[in-house]
């Protein structure tokens, strides 16, 4: 006889002692949560016919609990060591503020197992919204929808996602990109050097194609020899330093270059710190643009010139499309996802002037 507590309710423990497996598998596949999708047909059959001859029947609390309100989002950040998070955060902190709402913090550190655990706890605590702030990682867009059967009203914040489940802010980045190109190209380089991103993010492929678009429409050749390509997959951490060796071997071998274009605010410094290793002036002898607008690229040496990403105005639009889904959902109204593309801005500082 399988043993029971002694007030004779059977609990998700009793089903994972007898089952064989641990309680939070029991769990995930009791609630039919999202992780339930990787197991076996077999885990989740065993795992069911046990608990239905144990006569398991989930608890009226928690039931009533679940029904009511937590006042509570989750917000998701795939690395909050990326200095891009930090604006979009404040930017969400202080919309959800404003509105009453408590985040559920989490840092997925670049793992996707852990983003998932993550989710699902987020999901037993009753959030009310997802927000993610993504990067390069791949986020299973299908693992997303489930939320949607719960009715978890969800947003990808800086990521451009073709899914009709899922919510998204992000800037232009093909604009941002052609601002860039057309601004040194103004101040008369025509021997631009490019730091392309690694290509598992989906922004820089729409960054190249600004590029393109303008080299196009100006008649501006694009030297392949001067195209740096980062490798496939980069943790934040190391674009510094992965930026800095490209440039230093665009160096070595006597590439001429009067301008340098990076993908980002951090590839920008890297190749910064490889010309000034390398002891080329900083604009006189190669102006260099990033993208994002990060603090370090203020306080950088000289400033940098970047294209600047509303990063807090894109925090604020995501807390809005969530709580304006949440209220719809409170009064039982359609709510479509929405998309929103905003524009970025040019700042121009002391690291790029016209080429000697």
């Amino acid at each position: 006889m399988p043993r029971q507590r002694a007030t004779g309710m059977v609990t998700i423990r009793d089903i994972a002692r007898e089952s064989g497996f641990s309680i939070g598998t029991v769990s995930i596949v009791l609630n039919d949560a999202p992780l339930a999708r990787y197991m076996s047909p077999n885990t989740k059959q065993h795992i069911k016919e046990v608990a239905q001859r144990l006569g398991y029947s989930p608890n009226q609390f928690a039931r009533s609990l679940r029904g009511s309100r937590s006042h509570t989002v989750g917000v998701m950040v795939i690395d909050v060591t990326d200095p891009f998070c930090t604006s979009i955060l404040r930017g969400i902190e202080s919309s959800l503020y404003k509105a009453s709402y408590l985040s559920n913090f989490a840092d997925a550190q670049n793992d996707l197992g852990r983003f998932e655990r993550y989710l699902e706890m987020m999901l037993e605590r009753r959030v009310e919204a997802l927000i993610v702030i993504a990067n390069w990682m791949l986020v299973d867009i299908t693992l997303l929808s489930d939320l949607e059967k719960h009715r978890i009203p969800t947003v990808i914040v800086a990521r451009e996602l073709q899914a009709d489940c899922v919510s998204s802010v992000l800037v232009d980045n093909q604009a941002g990109a052609r601002m860039a190109i057309e601004h040194l190209y103004e101040l008369g380089h025509r021997d631009i050097a490019f730091i392309r991103g690694p290509k598992a993010i989906g922004d820089i492929e729409l960054r190249w194609n600004g590029i393109r678009s303008f080299a196009r429409s100006a008649h501006l050749k694009l030297d392949p020899k001067l195209i740096l390509e980062m490798p496939p997959i980069v943790d934040t951490n190391h674009t510094f330093e992965v930026a800095q060796k490209l440039t230093e071997e665009l160096i070595k071998h006597k590439r001429h270059f009067s301008a340098l274009m990076a993908y980002d605010d951090i590839a920008a410094l890297g190749a910064m710190r490889a010309l000034t290793k390398a002891g080329l002036r900083i604009p006189d002898q190669c102006s260099v643009v990033g993208f994002d607008d990060v603090a370090p690229a203020a306080l950088a040496s000289p400033p940098l010139t970047t294209i600047r990403q509303p990063m807090e105005t894109m925090g604020s639009a995501a807390v809005e499309i969530v709580t304006s889904a949440i209220k719809a959902g409170l009064e039982k109204r359609e709510f479509s996802t929405s998309h929103r593309k905003l524009m970025p801005e040019l700042v121009v500082r002391q690291s790029t002037v016209r080429p000697e």
